[in-house]
């Protein structure tokens, strides 16, 4: 009797025990074994996305050899939730095609993938997990949490572009000369009282007399300089070099002795190898090519004239066209323009704009503050002088404006479509949010606002090193943006004073663990609305702002 109430006993445990393993519902009993961990532990936004990759840990001896457990990633978020794809996991005797867990348990490696949405910032990762079991579903009573999310900080990146308005070449002085010369006979020294009659001479002496009614112009001084035609021995003509120096000087002070002059300073320079390269080039000889190639293999005078010499009919052409030429001596009065102050600019451009030229109005338009009289004074110089800088300019003054559309117009009637064409080309298509075309204007251009633009490309597309890499050291106020995003935050100066920079301070605060003075960068960023609304979502401040 004894025996059998034993074995009926034993019978009965076996039953149990058997029962307990035939039974699925211990998987959910037991589902706060079941470990999912996130890596990153907090969710990111990265180009539009969230991604990470999350480990599924079963313990041994959970998984029931004929279940079929279907795990759910879902992103609950302020505004709704959406469901990524299923993680699906089989017992040992299941014949189907999802990942296998034995009885000796595993971690199983899998991604998740969302699109974000405004409102996700603020969200939780849950998974929602239920078990397959011959047909009938066993829900798991509660979700597991797998992580908070999401960082948005990369759309804190100012995509409004980097350019520069292209500059004048106003000059507030602008050097001038008159000049006229004597010619001499060959290997003379005497001045002909013909030459001081020349038509060359007159016209000289009368520009000088004209400078004493300008209030402009101001004689800065007068240089005498004396030459000798190269040909001959190079001693010979450096000696009637100078004596040409000195009789010219003597002319000089008597046809020049009620002008004004400024101070008067000589010089000799010899054979005049210049003057006799820039006669043949512009010139109508046939040989010309063959004695400008002789000028530059050749740099001594005496051989130069050799080889020149050996062509007799071409040397022939010379001395009766070039050389006596050569045989001068140039008066140079140096004179300076006092061009338009900036309040004469000023008052022009309100009463007689017409009076100015291309670079003349192009200082102007930076003289003004008001966008509109800028692309007024730019219109003129377009219609005046076709010009491109104007063009260029005024698309700049549109970007400011945010008037893209305008701004293009512009660009597109440039006729010369380099840089700063690109360059502006690339940030429209930036602002429109064609990030390829962006790229591919700002690659091909190698100003460094290009190079700057093309880190907010690689910001906006998650490439994070390759900002900092452009960035760094420039000092654009993205450079700090792209230290935060590769983990720096040490290294992010901001300087600017605007709330945008107060935001990017209180995000380096926040990332230091240095609460009081994110609280005190928060405040100032406030002042700018979005801002305000911004900093309550923000995962970054999720510590601090409890």
């Amino acid at each position: 009797m004894r025996k059998n109430i034993i074995n009926l006993m034993l019978i009965a445990f076996v039953s149990v025990a058997m029962a307990s393993c035939g039974n699925p519902t211990k998987m959910i009993e037991a589902a706060d074994q079941v470990k999912i961990n996130s890596n990153p532990e907090v969710l990111e936004v990265i180009a539009g996305n969230i991604d990470a990759v999350v480990d599924v840990t079963f313990p041994a001896e959970y998984f029931h050899p004929k279940a079929i457990l279907e795990v759910i990633p879902v992103l609950v978020y302020n505004g709704g939730e959406v469901e990524g794809k299923p993680f699906v996991y089989q017992g040992e005797k299941i014949t189907d095609n999802y990942k296998l867990v034995s009885e000796d348990g595993a971690t199983i490696s899998e991604r998740i993938h969302f699109k974000y949405v405004p409102g996700m910032e603020k969200s939780q990762l849950i998974a929602r997990a239920t078990v397959l079991y011959k047909g009938k579903e066993f829900p798991f009573p509660a979700d597991i949490k797998i992580a908070d999310g999401a960082y948005t900080t990369y759309m804190l990146v100012e995509t409004e572009g980097a350019y520069v308005k292209m500059k004048d070449n106003y000059k507030e002085v602008i050097p001038e000369t008159e000049e006229a010369q004597i010619l001499y006979l060959v290997n003379s020294a005497t001045v002909r009282p013909s030459q001081l009659k020349s038509e060359d001479v007159k016209n000289f002496e009368q520009a000088l007399k004209d400078l004493a009614k300008d209030e402009r112009r101001e004689v800065k001084g007068t240089k005498i300089v004396a030459y000798a035609s190269p040909e001959g021995a190079v001693d010979f003509n450096n000696k009637l070099s100078s004596n040409r120096e000195k009789s010219a000087e003597r002319a000089f002070g008597q046809f020049a002795k009620k002008l004004e002059t400024g101070a008067v300073s000589t010089k000799s320079l010899g054979e005049d190898w210049e003057g006799f390269q820039e006669l043949v080039k512009n010139s109508n000889i046939e040989d010309k090519e063959l004695i400008l190639r002789v000028l530059s293999m050749y740099s001594d005078s005496n051989v130069r004239e050799r080889e020149i010499r050996n062509m007799s009919q071409v040397y022939k052409i010379l001395a009766e066209t070039i050389l006596p030429e050569l045989r001068r001596a140039r008066f140079i009065t140096d004179i300076e323009y006092t061009n338009y102050s900036t309040e004469e600019l000023k008052e022009l451009v309100e009463t007689n704009i017409n009076l100015l030229d291309e670079e003349a109005l192009l200082r102007a338009a930076t003289l003004v503050k008001d966008n509109n009289a800028k692309l007024d004074i730019y219109k003129k110089a377009i219609d005046k002088f076709d010009s491109d800088r104007a063009k260029y300019n005024a698309a700049c003054v549109n970007l400011d404006l945010m008037k893209n559309s305008e701004a293009k117009a512009l660009l597109e009637k440039m006729n010369d479509k380099k840089c700063y064409y690109k360059n502006a080309m690339g940030v429209i298509a930036m602002r429109e949010g064609k990030n390829a075309e962006a790229m591919k204007w700002f690659n091909d251009c190698h100003r460094p606002e290009a190079k700057i633009n093309a880190a907010v490309i690689d910001i906006l597309e998650g490439r994070y090193k390759e900002a900092l890499t452009k960035l760094d050291g420039t000092g654009d106020h993205n450079e700090p943006l792209a230290h935060i995003l590769n983990g720096q935050p040490e290294k992010a100066v901001v300087k600017c004073k605007c709330p945008h920079a107060s935001y990017l301070r209180a995000v380096i605060a926040a990332r230091k663990g240095d609460a009081e003075t994110c609280k005190a960068e928060l405040e100032k960023a406030s002042k700018r609305e979005d801002y305000a609304k911004r900093m309550l979502t923000d995962i970054e401040f999720a510590k601090i702002l409890r």
